[in-house]
Formats: C-alpha cells, sequence, structure tokens
C-alpha cells in the first residue's frame, strides 16, 4: 500500500518560471502507470518517491512505513527506502562490468561476501544477462544494460519498484514492459511506471494515475479512465475521443434522459445528474462508438450529416476524420466497402454519450 501526499516546488532556470507538484494518491499494489505528457511532472514524482529529491511538504507511506513526514522530520534517505529505481537511462558505472556493477550494489545491502556473489550470479540469470556479464556497459548492448539497471534495481527484492520510461536509443518499448512483467512474477509487490504512452498502459493492465502540469488530473482502471474521463483535459491526454461543445436543452431523471444541442441538431442522451438545463457542455464520445453510415436522405434520430476531408488508421481500423471535428473508427474491412463514399451520416448512439 502506497500513501502519498507530496508537495515540491522547482525552478525552471531555462524559462525562469516555477514548476509546482501536488500529488495524492493512495494505491494498493500492483503494476500502475504515471501516464501524462513531456514535462508534467512524471520523473519528479518518481525522484520523490525515491528519496533522490526532498520535497516542500507532505507525507508518504509505504506498507505502514513512514518514509517522509513534512511534521515530523522524518525523511529516509534512499538507501534506507524499500524502493528500487530504473532511470531512463542505466546510469551504470561505466568503469565496471555488468557483474560488477550489481556487485557494487549487492555491497551495500550488508550480506556476507558469498550470499552477495549468490545473489548476484542469480539476477545475471534471471535478467538473461549472463552471456554479457564480463562486458562493460558501452560494450554492452542497449537491451542488456536496461536488464542490467532492472537486476540492479531489484537486488534487495524492494517493495517498490520505480521505472522511469527508457529515453536509451535502441531500447524498444516492448523490451521495457516485459521486463516490468518479469520484475513483477519475480515478485516485486509494486511497481510504478512513468510513461507518455497508453498503450504502454492498456498492455501492462495497469492502474493509472494521469497527471499533467503537475497535478494528477485522475486515478483509476485503465478501463474506468477511457471509459469515463473526469474531463477533458483526461480526455485529451488518454485520446479517441470526440469533444464536441454543446448546451443541454432538457433533463427527465424518470425517464434517465437528457437532451442536448449540438450545433443546429439535437441529440438524446442519458440522464446527466448534477447538471441543469441551459448548463453547456462538453461532449465525450470514444471514436469507435460513433458510427458513420453512408448518407442517403435526411439525417435520423441521433444522426448528423458530415463529410469526409481524411482518412488515417492502422492495419485493423479507419479513422475518419469528419467536418465539425468528428473522428469515427470503423473496422477495415467495412471502409473498403465504402472507401468511395464522401458524404456521411454519423450515429450518436444515446446510451455511449458523456458529458465533461
Amino acid at each position: 500500500m502506497i500513501q502519498a501526499r507530496l508537495r515540491k516546488s522547482v525552478n525552471e532556470s531555462a524559462a525562469n518560471t516555477i514548476f509546482t507538484l501536488e500529488a495524492e494518491f493512495e494505491w494498493a499494489g500492483g503494476i500502475a502507470a504515471v501516464f501524462g505528457p513531456a514535462s508534467s511532472g512524471k520523473t519528479l514524482l518518481l525522484d520523490l518517491l525515491a528519496g533522490l529529491i526532498r520535497p516542500d511538504e507532505g507525507r508518504l507511506m509505504v506498507d505502514g512505513q513512514i518514509l517522509y513526514d513534512r511534521a515530523t522530520g522524518v525523511n529516509l534517505p534512499p538507501r534506507r527506502r524499500p524502493c528500487g529505481y530504473v532511470l531512463s537511462s542505466p546510469s551504470l558505472l561505466p568503469h565496471l562490468t555488468l557483474r560488477q556493477n550489481l556487485l557494487f550494489a549487492a555491497s551495500c545491502l550488508g550480506l556476507p561476501r558469498l550470499e552477495r556473489h549468490r545473489l548476484v550470479e542469480e539476477s545475471l540469470a534471471r535478467y538473461e544477462i549472463a552471456a554479457a556479464a564480463q562486458q562493460k556497459p558501452v560494450e554492452a548492448g542497449p537491451e542488456s544494460r536496461l536488464r542490467c539497471a532492472f537486476a540492479r534495481a531489484s537486488l534487495a527484492a524492494p517493495k517498490l519498484l520505480l521505472v522511469d520510461e527508457p529515453a536509451e536509443p535502441g531500447i524498444g518499448r516492448s523490451e521495457a514492459l516485459n521486463l516490468i512483467l518479469e520484475s513483477q512474477r519475480q515478485g516485486a509487490p509494486t511497481i510504478l511506471y512513468a510513461t507518455r504512452r497508453i498503450e504502454d498502459c492498456l498492455e501492462l493492465g495497469a492502474h493509472l494515475l494521469v497527471i499533467s502540469g503537475g497535478r494528477i488530473l485522475q486515478a483509476g482502471s485503465c478501463r474506468e479512465v477511457l471509459e469515463t474521463p473526469a474531463s477533458a483535459e483526461v480526455a485529451r491526454l488518454v485520446g479517441g475521443f470526440n469533444l464536441l461543445p454543446a448546451t443541454i436543452t432538457a433533463l427527465d431523471p424518470s425517464r434517465d434522459m437528457s437532451r442536448l444541442k449540438l450545433d443546429a441538431v439535437e441529440l438524446t442522451g442519458p440522464y446527466f445528474p448534477g447538471h441543469l438545463r441551459g448548463d453547456r457542455v462538453t461532449l465525450c464520445v470514444r471514436w469507435e462508438d460513433l458510427r458513420a453510415v453512408p448518407a442517403s436522405g435526411k439525417p435520423g434520430p441521433n444522426q448528423l450529416a458530415a463529410a469526409l476531408l481524411r482518412i488515417s488508421g492502422s492495419r485493423h481500423n479507419v479513422r475518419l476524420h469528419l467536418s465539425g471535428d468528428l473522428v469515427v473508427e470503423m473496422p477495415l474491412p467495412e471502409w473498403q466497402q465504402h472507401s468511395h463514399v464522401r458524404q456521411w451520416m454519423v450515429e450518436f448512439p444515446a446510451e455511449r454519450l458523456r458529458v465533461v
């Protein structure tokens, strides 16, 4: 269990501005991802948890152990915290071999010599770098360096493993994700991974902390965040949403129904508690929840006419970028049947509409 309430202000000298991180969250364990754009505070949060940077105020507990508490003056140094840290760059000692790097880290654990060597040999085998053990970091490949960094961070069987998104050229994202999952299988109870890629969060099945501008905007499972973003900013960050300005024109809780005006079109949606008639809101609906059909006649209920502007997508899906800032995602075979169509009707399923 992690319980964190931390605040830290830092001077960004290049821009001559002050950046402030304010993070408060609880998390029971497993894999969590700190997801956000560049310069949002992800690495700063990891540094605070690891003890590399001292917060200005707050409190941090891991499994009931207080690591930092401004009120009582507790601030455990990194070596005394039950944390391992894999930095964005492996940061291995360049004059030592991979084995020697691990032996140096093991020497800080206070174990007998034979026990240290046994632990290092097990780590070399577990992270599959025994063949590169006699190489110095510059001689080893980027994958071996990353594996050595994971092995070093895991030597003391930490309660909390912190992993920053790899920034070293030559390291594929799949390699880092595989090592995170492997570390969990090897017994790391709690892993916190900082990343700018929502795809990584989905692949890991991680608990999600969405961060931007030094603030945690939403915390929850990937599914919860992707289905019910707490704000338009969260929806923009995770991607895949149409965000459209609308006005609530009717609310009927007895029928679980609302009416929305989108441009000149009236849409029916579910009842939106906490709102009043006349409220200006942002309609939030995922690309794949809309359905586009070739236009034929006038729009029907919950339909909007739109012209195709361009397409994008992947091997399996095509995104239709339509007039009115609409994006609809459809399976590739369906698009291939209608690739000649330029005028479309977009259907808004009432039960999938959300407002933020």
